[in-house]
């Protein structure tokens, strides 16, 4: 790897509330974007390992996280093993942490080595309804995170969020000025707010910060506990500092690879210093 430049995959899964089998997808598309794309760094998308189902579902699913170094449960072990086996750096989206009484929506992040370098809770929850009247109540099943995560790669660091954070800038400006050169944004965005919002905001996220987006994506359908079908939009995709897509995922289960370019980064931050012209916040 180049000291300025970082290839990135963003993995675009269609899971469902079968741990095993979306392990098993997730497992599929890694192995082909290393054989094809040799990366860095490979990103899966929000709350993978258990979309849709009931709570009872959800909790099953989800997964005690270890302290760093002990063993945890199949997906967190899953991941930890795709990084060591391949060599890269694992973002593990989200999966549910089970916390007590409670589950967070939580990320992970996995060194060449397996070793864990971050974890980040979801901040903001997603409760709202839709368009088409459909009502998302995710504060119902998980709690909220209260704390900014970076992590490194080499000299470049690298800022957590997940999907519905997208909506708040104020997040994305404390991550900049944290140092942050990339931001991650595991989705499960709905198909009736992301055909209007999805790109809109991550490419307003990207001009706004002068950062690189990168955003894994759950595309297709599932079924939550009342047996209603939920349609996740896909498009999962990676914008510069300029706010060009660069790369994008057709429809279906697949992932996209762009080569991050820091340097333009740089050159943008110094051309047009929109920080250091910041007044109100």
């Amino acid at each position: 790897m180049q000291p300025d430049l970082i290839r990135l995959s963003v993995i675009q899964l269609a899971p469902g509330a079968d741990k095993a089998a979306n392990i098993a997808q997730a497992r599929a598309l890694i192995e082909a974007a290393v054989a094809q794309d040799r990366p860095d760094l490979i990103a899966l998308p929000e709350i993978w390992t258990c979309l849709g189902g009931d709570r009872a579902t959800k909790f099953a699913a989800a997964e005690i996280l270890p302290a760093p170094g002990d063993t945890g449960g199949a997906a967190y072990e899953f991941l930890r093993a795709m990084a060591r086996t391949h060599h890269i750096h694992l973002h593990g989206g989200s999966i549910g942490e089970l916390a007590g009484d409670r589950l967070f929506n939580t990320t992970v992040v996995f060194d060449p080595t397996g070793t864990e370098i971050a974890r980040y809770r979801k901040i903001h929850l997603f409760d709202i309804t839709t368009p088409d009247g459909q009502g998302y109540r995710e504060s119902a099943i998980y709690g909220a995170g209260d704390h900014i995560v970076t992590f490194k790669i080499g000299t470049t660091t690298i800022g957590l969020t997940i999907c519905y954070d997208m909506r708040f800038p104020e997040l994305y400006l404390a991550l900049r000025r944290a140092g942050a050169d990339i931001i991650m944004v595991p989705a499960a965005f709905t198909l009736q707010t992301g055909k209007d919002h999805w790109e809109v905001l991550l490419r307003a996220r990207a001009i706004e910060t002068q950062c690189w987006i990168a955003a894994p994506a759950c595309t297709g359908t599932h079924y939550d506990g009342s047996n209603e079908p939920r349609v996740t939009y896909g498009n999962a995709l990676i914008a510069d500092p300029w706010g060009i897509v660069t790369a994008r995922c057709p429809d279906g289960p697949g992932f996209v690879t762009a080569r991050i370019d820091l340097a333009r980064a740089a050159r943008y931050r110094a051309d047009m210093p929109v920080l250091d012209h910041r007044r109100l916040v």
